[in-house]
């Protein structure tokens, strides 16, 4: 049975992110003073007196008509239409608004209950600030500060009341997967393709994402979490505090993620920013796939892809273990078998070897190529990414040429598709 939802909704710098990441129990969400931060819907496990859901935060309602922010505007509907309790924020500071009108016009013909939550309460004991708020029909509002967490904790007693029933959770281990790249290489587009709706907002306008937004969902019986993330642009090209925080977020990502989606520009190429992008997720650790995207629109002949492919390996030597996907997040082309890769290098990642077969292995390969120092033992000491021990006698002297051999002497024997596989060589005695 799938975790029910609890959805934060409201205008623009209400403090909803305030209150999830108060809620979730860490800097999830952006915040800013800045109205309209957060974009796109974004998804955590939050837990209370031993009931999961999934909160959800919400970019602001307004009544503006541009596109981006209808965009919003619809996201947050999408929400609405998930949820199974809504938080609707107000604030008592600014009191009721236009835009608070016209949110809990809709909230009324919300089948889901609905809590109003008056937030930015500093003094408790004066109930005129409250009395406004009841003009909006949908009962008596709550009372909290999310920034200092005051009555956070009594109004997550009334969420807990409001939810179905609790049914028997799933333990199946969900895979998660990062979805990083430039800006503007089509991140959000292979988000929407795979899930197949429009779950993140997609702009032709550079760094329309600007959370690490996690998706949840189950293909085929298989458990996912997909989080798209704001685009990781040069140093120099970060420019502001949100999108300093955008890519901090992004970074983030990858180290929670267990395979990492690298989006490159078919039409571009590899750029030096891409070099970097797959080599964080290299130093990382992480299962990793190569995504061509835009492949629609690159001119080809019979060579296209191997020459492509060639060019890619040279640039991109130190991740050669990494499947390669041409793909069209636009019109789908190939977009299927990115989860069927994904699968595969999960799988690679938890992979274990024996001890026995391992040393037999490396002993054949000393015998083949004599060190110039003596192998005692070999031992994998963890799994994602594939770690092992040699145990060596002089392991100051080990030359990085021996440390590839013996790379290439695990994969040829064990595949670890799409893994870094990490060495250490420690001294030991036979």
């Amino acid at each position: 049975m799938s975790k029910p939802v609890v959805a934060i909704v409201g205008r623009p710098n209400v403090g909803k992110s305030t209150l999830f990441n108060r809620i979730t129990g860490g800097r999830v969400a952006i915040v800013e003073n800045t109205p309209g931060v957060t974009r796109d819907r974004l998804y955590r496990e939050a837990e209370w007196r031993g009931r999961k859901f999934m909160l959800v935060d919400t970019g602001g309602f307004a009544l503006g008509e541009d596109t981006l922010t209808a965009s919003v505007r619809r996201q947050a509907e999408i929400a609405l239409q998930e949820a199974d309790v809504v938080l609707f924020l107000v604030d008592t500071r600014t009191g009721i608004t236009a835009d608070d009108w016209a949110v809990a016009e809709m909230l009324r013909r919300s089948q889901a209950p609905v809590i109003l939550v008056a937030n930015k309460i500093e003094d408790f004991r004066d109930e005129s600030l409250l009395h406004e708020f009841y003009r909006l029909g949908l009962g008596e509002p709550f009372p909290i500060s999310a920034a200092h967490g005051l009555n956070v904790g009594d109004l997550l007693d009334l969420v807990v009341e409001l939810l179905p029933p609790a049914g028997e959770e799933e333990s199946v281990e969900a895979v998660k997967i990062a979805v990083v790249g430039r800006p503007n290489v089509g991140k959000s587009s292979l988000v929407n393709k795979i899930l197949g709706q429009e779950r993140v907002i997609v702009s032709e306008e550079p760094g329309t994402t600007r959370d690490a937004i996690d998706t949840y969902f189950n293909l085929r019986g298989k458990e996912y979490i997909l989080i798209d993330t704001a685009g990781m642009r040069r140093k120099s090209r970060v420019d502001t505090p949100i999108e300093k925080y955008s890519v901090l977020r992004a970074m983030n990502a990858v180290r929670r993620a267990d395979v990492a989606l690298v989006l490159l520009d078919g039409v571009e190429g590899v750029t030096e920013q891409d070099k970097k992008i797959a080599g964080f997720c290299h130093d990382e650790g992480k299962a990793s796939i190569l995504i061509v995207n835009k492949w629609d629109l690159v001119p080809k002949d019979s060579r296209t892809a191997d020459r492509y492919l060639e060019a890619l390996r040279y640039e991109l030597a130190f991740i050669s273990y990494a499947p390669v996907l041409f793909i069209s997040a636009l019109t789908g082309q190939r977009v299927p078998r990115v989860l069927e890769t994904v699968d595969v290098v999960a799988a690679e990642a938890r992979k274990r070897v024996a001890t026995g077969p391992l040393n037999d292995l490396i002993q054949e390969a000393v015998l083949r190529n004599p060190p110039p120092f003596k192998v005692y033992y070999v031992t994998q000491v963890r799994a994602a990414p594939p770690t092992f021990l040699f145990f060596v006698d002089r392991p100051d002297e080990v030359h990085f040429s021996f440390r590839r051999y013996f790379e290439n002497q695990l994969r040829e024997a064990y595949g670890f598709t799409g893994n870094p596989i990490r060495i250490i060589f420690r001294r030991g005695r036979k």
